[in-house]
């Protein structure tokens, strides 16, 4: 028998824009479709920043987890935040928090997902190459933090998975409204293997997942405020930390390429020492909220930032031994001097003492002295000579 449309009720209109229920159910479901795909045996990493598209990709992938029948959780899923030492402190709390809760969640569901933290070489924190070995401030032209704190620790994590199982899939929270330098990333990566995942450029042995790529600032956000956490709570503790940092996170950063998204106006969160900015605007928002003792980071943060090319803290002969001029005949200084390097510790132990909680770590402290130690006896004996 013939059914009148009447009986059917309205056609769907084509053009009429999803809701973000719609949007998130077809979000999920994709993720649980590539989970389930024939490349079950090469691991999942999530890259979690504690921030907005992150935790709407960990969100995405622990409910997808629920969704599949216990059976076919045979993929390992890492949830895996990198902790550059340096961090600020509010951005660290909500992470450890939201970790804890995910870890706990997970085990009590019987869920195969591993919450892992990466951190930087003992021997190349911030501290340790500032002041012990007398790096100068990180700036746009040299942003030698990236790499040692950021690339570094969460790359070799991904490497070491990948061995194991010839292959690891990263996935992230990266969308394509985010920046013009994400866009490019993803135009020059775009799904070289035909489905859904792309070749890592620096990473032979990892691919690359971006379940949220389509989504806008405005979907993350209605997602996040709409749905609960699937490891127990809301998400309005993180709607409230951007609230009062006026600011976004810096993203996972897995290459040189992807270093542009740290550090920039688009990502205010990330490491409170950062002086590639010209002002950190999250720290000043967490001032603004009602957080003075934040004004002791920023004073220091805004004194490194100050005093990077000041000759007279730096030496004239570069760690190589060498005087170096540039292209246009201008001298490029070496590293801060042992007394510039002092001095910055002075001042660092002072805005801790101010701020009330832990900036410099001792086992830090004791690397410094003894750079500064051997430094200074590779001077003597070259004096000797």
């Amino acid at each position: 028998m013939a059914v009148n449309q009447s009986m059917r009720g309205p056609a769907p209109d084509p053009f009429e824009e999803p809701s973000i229920e719609e949007k998130w159910r077809a979000i999920v479901d994709e993720v649980k479709d590539e989970y389930l795909n024939e490349n079950q045996r090469f691991p999942w990493i999530v890259g979690f920043s504690g921030g907005k598209d992150s935790t709407v990709v960990a969100h995405a992938v622990f409910e997808a987890l629920l969704d599949i029948p216990p059976s076919k959780r045979t993929r390992d899923v890492h949830i895996v935040s990198n902790d550059t030492r340096v961090e600020s402190p509010l951005v660290m709390q909500h992470l450890n928090e939201v970790t804890k809760r995910i870890d706990a969640a997970a085990t009590s569901l019987h869920l195969p997902i591993t919450v892992a933290r990466t951190k930087p070489d003992p021997d190349k924190t911030f501290w340790v190459l500032l002041i012990g070995k007398g790096y100068p401030s990180p700036n746009q032209s040299m942003r030698w933090c990236t790499d040692r704190l950021k690339i570094q620790p969460t790359s070799t994590y991904i490497k070491t998975e990948a061995s194991r199982s010839g292959a690891a899939i990263v996935v992230l929270g990266v969308r394509r409204d985010e920046s013009q330098t994400r866009q490019r990333s993803i135009d020059r990566h775009r799904n070289m293997r035909g489905g859904r995942l792309t070749e890592h450029r620096t990473l032979g042995s990892a691919y690359i997942y971006r379940p949220i790529i389509d989504l806008t600032l405005d979907d993350v956000w209605e997602i996040l405020g709409t749905f609960h956490a699937p490891w127990g709570g809301t998400h309005r503790d993180l709607i409230q930390l951007y609230r009062d940092s006026e600011g976004g996170e810096c993203p996972v950063v897995l290459s040189s390429d992807e270093a542009a998204g740290c550090g920039t106006a688009n990502s205010r969160f990330g490491c409170w020492t950062c002086t590639v900015v010209e002002k950190d605007r999250s720290l000043l928002g967490f001032i603004d909220s009602g957080k003075h003792k934040y004004k002791h980071l920023v004073k220091f943060r805004d004194w490194i930032h100050g005093i990077r090319n000041d000759l007279q803290m730096r030496q004239a002969i570069r760690r190589n031994g060498k005087l170096t001029f540039g292209a246009a005949g201008n001298h490029i200084p070496g590293p801060f001097t042992i007394q510039a390097r002092k001095e910055i510790l002075r001042r660092l132990l002072k805005a801790q003492e101010a701020f009330g909680d832990t900036l410099i770590t001792d086992d830090e402290l004791d690397r410094i002295y003894k750079h500064w130690a051997t430094e200074l006896q590779q001077e003597k004996g070259t004096g000797d000579e």
